[in-house]
Formats: structure tokens, C-alpha cells, sequence
């Protein structure tokens, strides 16, 4: 008589219910096969079960073993099915009895051969999901039981073991419910502080911008002059996370395997730095088994990019998309994946090979050429997608030696919070959070400028040639503008403001 027990399996950044039927007889002794779709990691599951049943101190049936994972028609894959399997496979033997509310619980868990359990990836995802569809219970591996916990309504057990839920299944100890996880957001980025940065005041205030409204930063300058520093020290004046916010950007690092040991929930806003020699698939997700990419890891946070001529043309281009949607969307012939994308992209570059063109100190050695050349790396759609565009010169050695003190990441910080709660009214029946995100709908109801303001702008588009996204890109810097300043009203210094920051010097 075949025997069922539920586990979960990911697809993309979400979980489906399976089910893992075992069954005895009809074949060779001792033989056991999982079917079901399965990869190579669930196919190898066979020899982990087989010796961790008989480590732990039970005994593997002699008959055929068949495991079945339903429904069949999508891949199976990762180790988290080896706990549900073994358990399915003692029930067929009679070892262990079915519990009254077996068809309440989910299993999933990785077995070593001494019987143990190592964590899996992706619990929330699954734990989401088995709250969703109704489970009570979700045993998991102990290093994953925390993650688990931060589902409310869900009872997670967290497991050391295969002989230790076997103990409690017969009677014989004890298992206690896993406490809810403690949430402590934070925002700890005390190594990159605003106060350690001499100088560079325009950049400063250019962060500022970009870390109010969410908008993308572009930032020229010679070798040495800041800039990466600068970008560092963006997330230590952004907004701690919301619990919302922080469930999502954990959900993208339990499947992506990134979570820290002992830290079930991600508390800081992501800061995520590929080299430029990153791939594609590396960049913007991808692969055999479609995986999130740098740019969904930055969800919420911050994506820098140094040296960005560098980065093949063809990878930056793949950023144009989710630049504009806040997700990416992976194809594949089975099928379709989105992981979400909302994310500030800072990046740093030199203004021409040499680094030195306009350097108040070392000239440039470059022929008109090779600028060029270097300048054309990047397209201009790319660039159209930069709200902010700043020039970041040598800091002069006065600023360098000065002895006065520096304005905090912490007082910056509170003013952009004022910022991001007008902002959290404004949109509160709308599902965006930053001025960056609005629509061009939504741009024309919120980020109207009064007549002054509407004739510079006029002004501007006409004489500068700007681009239709240009147009709405540089409406919503001057939104962010007016709310760091507390107006209701985008007035004219907003407008000249946000040009200035839309069309550098050079």
C-alpha cells in the first residue's frame, strides 16, 4: 500500500506543494529508484537516505523502493527531498505509523550519511508557501528552523537529525516548536560614514538625492577621488528595512543560498559590487537552473558597478529592462521566471582611459580619439536611465587636512527618512515606494511644478533635447527634491536643481 507525505520544491522565488509517494515490490531486491522528474542532486539522494536510515539505526527495506515526486511535469532538484523520502520510506515498512495529522505537515531537509540534517535553501520560500496552503507543521534542519520561524501561524520543528523526529514520531522524546524568530532591522554601515568622507560636498548632496527617491547615480572622476568611497557609503543614510521589505530581500537570499549562518533574516539593505568581468547570467540571473543575479540580490538596496566602461556592452545592456520594470524576467522553454529588481544603480567611471581629462593636477594624456572611443562604451539609453550625473573632481588638500568635522550618515539619514514618510503617504494606496518609481501617470498627478517651475522646464526640454524618459526622470528628481525641502510644490529652484545633477559640466 503506497504511503504520502508533502514537501516543497522551488520554482524561481516560490515554492510548490509535493507530494513523495513510496510504494514496496515489484522489482529486485534492494533496488530503489526515484522518479518524478528529479536532477542529478535528487537522483544522488538514494545512497544519502539509504545509509542514513540504516546509520540511524533502522532498517532499509529489502524490497524495491519506488519514490514518486508529484506532480511530474516540472524538475525536481536540490537535496531538501532526502528527509521526506526517508520518511515515506520507514512508513512503507511499518517502522513508523501514519500520525492523525500527517496530511497537516511538510517535511524538507537534506540527510548526511550518519543520519544528521544539513540546511537546505530556500526555506522561507517553502514555509510561505505551506502557510499559504494550510500545513500546521514544517519540520526542517535546526540551521534552517529560525528562517522557518518567521512565518506566523506556522509551528516549525527544528531538527538535528533523522533518529531524533523518528523518537518523537514513536512516542519515545521530545520535540520542541521552534520560538518565533526575533526581527531587529538595522542599518549598520558604521565603516562607510559620510562624516569620513573630506570634501566632495556636491557628490554628498547627489547621494542624498539618489537615497531619498530611489534614483540611479552616475559618477564621474579622476583615479582617487572618492568615488567608491562615495558609493559605500550610500546605504548607511538609507531608510533601516521594513519587515515587508526585509522578508522579500531574504526570500532572494535563502534560494540563493546567501544567507548568513545564525542570521535567518537579512537586517541591512543589500550592498552588492560585481566586477565588471561579471557574466551575464551572474549579472542579471540566469543558467541551466535559472538562479537570481546581482541585480535581484540588490533588491531594496544598492548595486554599484566601478569601472563601468569596462563591463561588456552587451551585459549592460541586459540592465535596460529591469531598470524600467523593478523585476527581470528569465524565459525558458518550460518556463517563465521573474525575480525582482527594484534596486538603486550607482556606478563609477573614469572620464576618459587615462582617468585625467579636466584634472585641476595631472594632465590628460588621451588623443580625442581613445575619449571617444572610451565614452561611446556605454550607450545612451543606459545613460538615460541615470537620474543623477556628477562630476567628482580631486579633493584639494586643504579639505584633506581640515580639521573640522564632517556632517554624519546619521543626521543625513534622518532627513531622508522624512522624505521616503511624505513619500510613503503619497503613494499609501499605490504598490511603489520611492519617487523613482512612479509612472508617468502617476508623474503627472504627484510631481506637477507651478508656472515658474513649468516654464524653466519648457525651457530645458527645447534647448537640451531631452528625451521623453529624460523629461519624466528629471520631474521625479525634482519631486525628491521638494520633499527633502518639505514642500508640497515643485518650484523652479527644484527644476534647476535637478539639471544640474541631469547634465554635468562635463
Amino acid at each position: 500500500m503506497p504511503v504520502k507525505i508533502y514537501s516543497l520544491a522551488l520554482l524561481g522565488l516560490e515554492a510548490e506543494i509535493i507530494e513523495v509517494e513510496a510504494d514496496t515490490g515489484g522489482g529486485e531486491l534492494g533496488q530503489f529508484s526515484v522518479v518524478g522528474l528529479p536532477d542529478a542532486a535528487v537522483s544522488e539522494s538514494r545512497e544519502r537516505v539509504r545509509l542514513a536510515v540504516k546509520n540511524s539505526g533502522m532498517e532499509f527495506p529489502k524490497l524495491k523502493v519506488t519514490v514518486n515526486l508529484a506532480p511530474a511535469n516540472f524538475k525536481k532538484q536540490g537535496s531538501a527531498f532526502d528527509l521526506p523520502i526517508a520518511l515515506s520510506i520507514l512508513l512503507t515498512t511499518g517502522r513508523l505509523k501514519e500520525l492523525s495529522d500527517l496530511n497537516q505537515c511538510a517535511f524538507a531537509g537534506e540527510l548526511a550519511l550518519d543520519g544528521s540534517l544539513r540546511p537546505v535553501s530556500g526555506v522561507l520560500s517553502m514555509a510561505m508557501k505551506a502557510k499559504a496552503v494550510g500545513f500546521k507543521k514544517f519540520f526542517v534542519p535546526l540551521a534552517n528552523a529560525g528562517e522557518a520561524a518567521l512565518v506566523k501561524g506556522l509551528t516549525v520543528y527544528g531538527l538535528n537529525n533523522l533518529s531524533e523526529l523518528v523518537m518523537w514520531w514513536l512516542g519515545k522524546g521530545e520535540l520542541n516548536p521552534s520560538a518565533p524568530t526575533e526581527i531587529n532591522l538595522i542599518n549598520d554601515y558604521s565603516e562607510a560614514d559620510f562624516a569620513y568622507i573630506a570634501g566632495q560636498e556636491f557628490a554628498k548632496r547627489a547621494l542624498e538625492i539618489s537615497a531619498a527617491g530611489g534614483h540611479n547615480l552616475l559618477m564621474s572622476g579622476p583615479p582617487g577621488s572618492g568615488k567608491t568611497m562615495l558609493a559605500k557609503a550610500l546605504p548607511s543614510i538609507l531608510p533601516n528595512l521594513t519587515f515587508e521589505e526585509a522578508l522579500e530581500i531574504t526570500k532572494i537570499y535563502s534560494v540563493s543560498g546567501e544567507l548568513k549562518p545564525g542570521e535567518p533574516i537579512v537586517r541591512n539593505r543589500p550592498f552588492r559590487s560585481p566586477h565588471h568581468s561579471a557574466s551575464g547570467a551572474a549579472l542579471v540571473g540566469g543558467g541551466a537552473w535559472p538562479r537570481p543575479g546581482e541585480i535581484s540580490l540588490a533588491h531594496r538596496g544598492v548595486l554599484f558597478i566601478d569601472e563601468l566602461p569596462e563591463m561588456p556592452r552587451n551585459i549592460l545592456e541586459a540592465l535596460r529592462q529591469p531598470l524600467e520594470d523593478g523585476q527581470i524576467t528569465i524565459a525558458r522553454a518550460a518556463h517563465h521566471l521573474k525575480y525582482p529588481a527594484k534596486f538603486i544603480l550607482v556606478a563609477a567611471m573614469n572620464p576618459c582611459p587615462c582617468g585625467f581629462l579636466g584634472d585641476s593636477s595631472k594632465e590628460c594624456v588621451c588623443n580625442q580619439n581613445s575619449i571617444l572611443s572610451y565614452s561611446r562604451k556605454i550607450s545612451g539609453p543606459i545613460i538615460d536611465r541615470f537620474d543623477l550625473r556628477i562630476d567628482v573632481p580631486r579633493v584639494e588638500f586643504e579639505k584633506l587636512s581640515s580639521s573640522s568635522k564632517n556632517e554624519s550618515s546619521e543626521s543625513v539619514k534622518l532627513r531622508i527618512e522624512k522624505a521616503r514618510a511624505v513619500q510613503a503617504e503619497r503613494f499609501k494606496n499605490l504598490k511603489i515606494i520611492t519617487n523613482s518609481e512612479m509612472s508617468s501617470e502617476q508623474v503627472k498627478r504627484f510631481a506637477k511644478p507651478d508656472v515658474a517651475g513649468q516654464a524653466l522646464l519648457e525651457q530645458a526640454v527645447k534647448k537640451l533635447s531631452i528625451s521623453p524618459r529624460g523629461y519624466f526622470r528629471l520631474l521625479k528628481t525634482a519631486r525628491t527634491i521638494a520633499d527633502l525641502a518639505a514642500l508640497p510644490n515643485i518650484n523652479s529652484s527644484h527644476i534647476a536643481e535637478a539639471l544640474q545633477y541631469r547634465f554635468p559640466a562635463t
